[in-house]
């Protein structure tokens, strides 16, 4: 959804004040936190989206990998989940069927139940997950808390949004958007388990609204900026080689409407490249802030984990912008 839609349609909506509700919509976080009456905090998402690839079973295992990551990006363990289905009858069931099994078989991998859900008969296809899980009320990640300093490191690579356009165009093959569709159906989890060992102040998740977008609702619920260095941040080989073609999809043009006015980019940066940090991701890395000290170690530590592309890719600043430097 287009994010200046989406707060029109927001807008003015009463809110109802909960003293348990430890994260809510506010700094348009990743998932919803709440306090139980045993002291333990719920954390619970909801995600779902079309087909951004042909193959059913791969469709399906992005679509579980990247609800997950909603509970990954706040430090939370899932639970369980929720299957939302929107398949069109029109089609055959066995279809369908791929697409739960590579659901199923991605909430197995991260050690959890799918336990139900919903279908409807829907033209166009949707499939996703409502995820709950529990966090660490000592320990929990937020999109607010950033400080100036502070590393910024990247937990994959970007462009997805490009390759997966280019893909259902006939401008790139299979072949050249495999390292793209392998990273999508991998889990956040060991990059979370990873981070949770060092001092975190925020964190997200790098979705719909591309790193910039992304970046700049840490940078405002945290009152900072972010200085980014392009060439260290970790680009899809096939998007970085078509940037220029023009074919990103309608969400990343969205995302430079609605977010531009926070970039200051020297003019050394390639408009094509710029386009990228705005691309609209799916099942994208963790971004996190923590200190300058621990970055290196942090980055180590991810690497030797096989979560290859963690990258230190630049630094929180007191300006409130995100700058983009060659």
């Amino acid at each position: 959804m287009d994010p200046a839609e989406l707060d029109r349609m927001l807008a003015g909506l009463p809110e109802m004040h909960d003293e348990n509700l430890v994260v809510g919509f506010s700094h348009k976080d990743d998932a919803a936190v709440y306090r139980l009456p045993s002291g333990e905090l719920l954390v619970q998402t909801v995600d779902f989206f079309t087909p951004v690839v042909d193959d059913p079973y791969d469709y399906g295992s992005i679509a579980a990998a990247n609800s997950l990551s909603d509970i990954y990006a706040m430090n939370g363990r899932p639970l369980f989940a929720l299957n939302i289905c929107c398949f069109p009858r029109k089609y055959p069931a066995s279809l369908w069927h791929q697409v739960l099994r590579g659901g199923t078989d991605k909430a197995i991998e991260a050690g959890i139940p799918i336990v139900g859900g919903h279908t409807v008969d829907d033209p166009e296809p949707k499939y996703g997950l409502v995820v709950t899980g529990l966090v660490d009320p000592k320990n929990y990640w937020t999109n607010e808390g950033a400080r100036i300093g502070d590393a910024l490191i990247l937990t994959k690579s970007i462009g997805t949004g490009l390759i997966t356009t280019m893909l259902k165009s006939g401008i790139i093959n299979l072949d050249l958007a495999q390292d793209a569709i392998e990273s999508m159906k991998t889990l956040n989890r060991g990059a979370a388990q990873i981070l949770s060992q060092f001092e975190v102040h925020a964190c997200t998740d790098i979705t719909g609204n591309g790193l910039i977008g992304h970046a700049s609702e840490i940078a405002e619920a945290s009152r900072v900026g972010m200085e980014f260095t392009l060439a260290a941040i970790p680009i899809f080989s096939a998007a970085r080689q078509f940037a220029d073609n023009g074919k990103f999809p309608g969400g990343t043009y969205s995302n430079q409407q609605y977010f531009g006015h926070w970039v200051d980019a020297v003019p050394e940066v390639q408009e094509h490249m710029l386009m990228l940090l705005y691309d609209a991701q799916t099942s994208g890395g963790l971004l996190c802030a923590l200190p300058a000290q621990q970055a290196d170690e942090a980055v180590s530590r991810l690497r030797s984990a096989d979560i290859a592309f963690a990258t230190r890719i630049g630094a929180v600043i007191a300006e409130p912008s995100i700058r983009i430097k060659p």
